[in-house]
């Protein structure tokens, strides 16, 4: 989800491209799709070992991430006023709109065509124009119901346009805060407080709310990411420490995973390692984990497409051949690297050259630099 944003960070000087939190963010990647292809598998991953089913605090670091990014490569020009909301926001939609409309085409189009050759999905009702529709306009996660099925890992690029909105402002007030513990403390408070409001209003916790409460889960993350950045701005921690703190965080957090079920203390590690290697500058920029950066946000955008073809031929194949067991697991594995290929298709066909001439047409036709929501901070 963050091609764009490790771009602008490199353009803005703060970090290069192929560092540690590059290749983080690649494997959370991979991750999310392990996690959605898991429950085609011929034995769903989750029976195998429940921390299969935890693939969702992926999607958190991503959210977290965001954050982060978004306040070290927008923070200096938000404070500054050298960038206007309608601009910050038009960058942020056409980053990840485009793509979103496209992958949402083509799986309509492949619907149709399966229809036509009397192939239905096993869930139709995951398929519905009002599905379509609401996806298409990004709003599925802003509270409003009808818009689940199709793309639906997207409900998290629908919860960030709410936070991309609401970013200024907030960095705007965060800024002023000046103290290392107090900005963690805030973040992570958010979360806390979060989770406790998502049990009292909705008997959920805050990570198992539905995907059109997105925008409800995704703002605290948002934000605690937010605030690592404004602590990385400062100075801190030190570059040893933040070594000691990204390795500590990060045996952590595959501890956890190990012991069971412990999402907040997950979240914590999780934030610890984003400030732990966000505070590290890349000194030894690895083109091979750049490229897989890049290829993040296709993976995202682009595996609900391409497990919908290929587990709905898989359907077919199996159906009509009798295939032994090994052959099926085999066929499963398979879905993995052939989501790569899609993503790197996609990204090299579709999502850069769209973004190249929408960058293209920024430059000629630049919005407004200022802005009220803007005016530099006292």
């Amino acid at each position: 989800m963050t091609r764009d944003l490790s771009h602008s960070l490199t353009q803005s000087g703060e970090t290069a491209r192929g560092g540690a939190l590059d290749l983080l963010r690649f494997a959370a990647a991979l991750l999310i799709v392990l996690y959605h292809f898991g429950v085609e598998a011929p034995v769903s991953l989750a029976d195998l070992h429940p921390v299969f089913e935890r693939g969702y605090l992926a999607t958190d670091f991503f959210l977290i991430l965001s954050g982060f990014v978004l306040g070290r490569a927008y923070g200096g020009q938000v404070l500054s006023g050298r960038i206007g909301f309608l601009s910050f926001m038009r960058k942020r939609l056409t980053r990840i709109w485009p793509a979103q409309l496209v992958v949402l085409a083509a799986m309509a189009a492949v619907v149709v065509a399966a229809g036509f050759v009397g192939q239905t999905p096993d869930h139709p009702e995951h398929f519905t124009s009002l599905g379509l529709l609401m996806q298409a306009l990004m709003v599925q996660a802003w509270g409003l119901t009808g818009g689940a099925g199709w793309n639906h890992p997207s409900w998290s690029l629908s919860a960030l346009v709410v936070c991309y909105a609401a970013f200024p402002l907030a960095w705007r007030w965060i800024g002023r805060l000046t103290s290392p513990v107090a900005l963690l403390a805030l973040g992570l408070t958010a979360v806390m407080v979060g989770d406790l409001v998502c049990l009292q209003l909705f008997n959920h916790a805050i990570y198992d709310l539905n995907f059109s409460l997105g925008v409800v889960r995704a703002a605290p993350l948002f934000l605690l990411g937010v605030c690592i950045a404004r602590i990385v701005e400062r100075g801190a921690p030190s570059e040893v420490m933040a070594r000691v703190l990204s390795a500590l965080a990060l045996l952590a957090l595959v501890g956890l995973q190990l012991l069971g079920r412990l999402d907040l203390a997950s979240i914590i590690a999780i934030a610890m390692i984003v400030l732990g290697l966000g505070r590290l500058p890349v000194r030894r920029p690895s083109r091979l984990i750049a490229l897989g950066a890049k290829l993040s946000f296709a993976l995202f955008v682009t595996h609900a497409l391409t497990g919908l073809v290929w587990f709905g031929g898989l359907s077919v194949l199996v159906g009509k051949l009798d295939l032994a067991p090994w052959t099926h697991w085999a066929l499963w594995a398979a879905s993995l690297p052939v989501a790569l290929v899609v993503a790197g298709l996609f990204h090299h066909l579709v999502d850069a050259p769209v973004q190249d001439w929408l960058a293209r047409r920024r430059t000629r036709h630049p919005v407004g630099s200022t802005s009220a929501v803007l005016t530099p901070a006292p």
